[in-house]
């Protein structure tokens, strides 16, 4: 069984949709040693869920490992580590990062538990939980119902009709 796995990219830097134009890309410039690790631990064919940091804060596309790690190009002679990463298919609908945080299902997801982590293992549970909610309409939001004032409100004098 593969492993399945979440990057992160900001949409401006490197979009979901520019890796479907591109057809595949290095997944290089990863610079913390745990995720360094993550990759490094990748395997051809394993998925990913990609995901859009910073603006749009959402799981938005499955990709998938399509060569193993190697030294990182981008940093000749350090002890970085790279994969290239071709798209598979855009989810259905994308997948909030609020809309994670209110799942009790994903409470142990990265993005909640290493927000910071560009690279991070996801168990299978999470990443069909997290195809899943793609697939699902999310209802809309409620609006807050009225508050009631707690205040009393003074009788006053009541008329009488004449």
């Amino acid at each position: 069984m593969p492993a399945h796995w979440l990057i992160k990219s900001e949409p401006s830097a490197y979009s979901f949709a520019r890796l479907q134009a591109d057809g595949r890309t290095e997944w290089t410039g990863v610079r913390n040693f745990e995720a360094r690790n993550n990759l490094r631990a990748m395997a051809v064919g394993d998925p990913c869920l990609y995901y859009h940091s910073t603006e749009e804060k959402a799981v938005v596309g499955i990709a998938r490992v399509s060569r193993a790690a190697r030294t990182d190009p981008t940093a000749p002679g350090e002890d970085w580590a790279s994969v290239e990463v071709e798209p598979v298919e855009p989810l259905p609908a994308p997948v909030t990062l609020e809309r994670i945080r209110a799942d009790a299902a994903l409470k142990g997801f990265p993005l909640i538990t290493r927000g910071r982590l560009s690279v991070a293992s996801v168990t299978p549970a999470d990443y069909a939980r997290v195809l899943a909610l793609s697939r699902q309409r999310q209802s809309p939001a409620r609006p807050a119902p009225a508050k009631r004032s707690t205040a009393r409100k003074s009788p006053g004098r009541r008329r009488r009709p004449r």
